[in-house]
């Protein structure tokens, strides 16, 4: 049985890939800022701001993933908040590195997190990874700290490395969705600013899928782009979303100065226009369950995922 350790495994991508990798056979471990003797998966204890990780983690592990990061849409951009998101997946990074460098036994594979927000405001540019990277904005600027931290990881542990820039997760465990849907509750559907932005989507199985794609595909290296084959504009998603949910509601913008006023600089989650296209993952063979918005809206509604 292939183990698999994972630092950020209790967030929203991290337990749905833990309970997908259980039932494909592999063996789940954790880590931890602390010990939790009655955790679902074994945990092992790591501090960035101590450089240590206990070493019996990485005993008879062949793939590491790394999901951990502070939530870039949980609280307002202060300036300790914005450090403490590149942060969080910086040092996390590199302590990873630091610890598989000195492995004798090291793991096949080093997986990593990263975000479609290296990206930038693109308007209706079509994106693939072969796409300049943004140049301004703060998403910009900690996704190129975070991957220059992967790139310097790949030169440094030995091992293959691979990692998936993410789009917008759909769950009805967290993320996004809950926070779409919220309205619904008083009949209204909201849009944000004129509605024209692209979102770029991915239910959380795809992306669960792509990171075990990348483990069992030796061929896999670089970065990946882990959004569905047909983003929206977010006037479109938000319509199709009233629709599969079988709802009534009078769709509404959010006025953008009203967003700016209240987020400040964090609106730039959800005005930002990302028309992004999964190239590599599809040049790689990999086969989408849930390609279509509406289609994906049921299924998660359906299964509670």
């Amino acid at each position: 049985m292939s183990k698999v350790l994972i630092a950020g495994g209790t967030g929203l991508v991290g337990k749905r890939l833990s309970q997908l990798l259980v039932e494909k056979g592999y063996q789940v471990a954790h880590l931890s800022r602390k010990k939790n003797p009655k955790a679902k998966y074994p945990t092992f204890v790591w501090n960035t701001s101590k450089n240590f990780i206990e070493e019996r983690a990485f005993e008879g592990v062949e793939y590491v993933i790394n999901l951990a990061g502070a939530g870039i849409a949980d609280a307002l951009w202060t300036k300790s908040r914005k450090k403490l998101i590149i942060d969080s997946r910086v040092e996390t990074t590199d302590l990873l590195t630091s610890y598989i460098q000195k492995l004798k036994n090291k793991p096949k594979v080093y997986l990593s997190a990263a975000a479609i927000g290296i990206y930038g405001d693109r308007g209706n540019e079509e994106l693939t990874e072969e796409s300049a990277i943004g140049k301004e904005g703060f998403l910009v600027e900690s996704c190129i700290a975070w991957e220059n931290a992967i790139r310097l990881a790949a030169e440094q542990n030995g091992i293959r490395n691979a990692a998936l820039r993410i789009g917008v997760v759909l769950s009805t465990k967290g993320g996004a969705l809950p926070k779409m849907t919220l309205p619904l509750n008083f009949f209204t559907a909201s849009y944000f600013g004129d509605g024209g932005q692209w979102y770029s989507w991915i239910h959380i199985d795809d992306v669960c899928n792509m990171f075990v794609k990348l483990m069992e595909d030796e061929t896999t290296t670089g970065f990946y782009n882990a959004t569905t084959p047909n983003p929206l504009t977010n006037k479109d998603l938000t319509k199709q979303l009233v629709k599969a949910l079988g709802k009534r509601a009078i769709t509404i913008p959010a006025p953008k100065a009203a967003l700016r006023l209240g987020m400040g600089e964090m609106a730039d989650v959800v005005l930002n226009s990302n028309k992004i296209f999964p190239a590599r993952m599809e040049m790689a063979g990999f086969e989408f369950q849930h390609p279509e918005f509406q289609a994906a809206i049921k299924d998660l509604v359906l299964k509670k995922i």
